[in-house]
């Protein structure tokens, strides 16, 4: 079973701030990178258990590792009561948590 993939505001904010920080430095790298996010996001549609579990809060959410280069980016998701996945935020691994 396929699940659809929803980015809220959030996330969709974090992707425009991760690429706009890899333009400034290098354009084929900023591609890259949200092509490697946007791919393994992806994935989720057919194997949404993928991520890790984490609490936040008192709720329940999963986190994705993505790798990129000699790091990579986490994204920060929940499970819909109807199978969907939603992404609430990504981040790369060298920031401090979600903001």
């Amino acid at each position: 079973m396929s699940r659809k993939i929803r980015y809220n505001a959030k996330a969709r904010a974090d992707l425009n701030r991760l690429y706009d920080f890899l333009l400034d430095r290098d354009a084929a790298t900023a591609e890259r990178a949200l092509d490697a996010i946007v791919e393994c996001v992806m994935g989720l549609a057919q194997y949404p258990n993928t991520g890790r579990k984490i609490e936040q809060d008192g709720q329940q959410f999963r986190e994705l590792v993505i790798p990129f280069g000699r790091t990579g980016y986490l994204a920060l998701y929940q499970l819909s009561p109807t199978g969907d996945v939603n992404i609430l935020a990504v981040r790369h691994q060298r920031e401090d948590d979600y903001r």
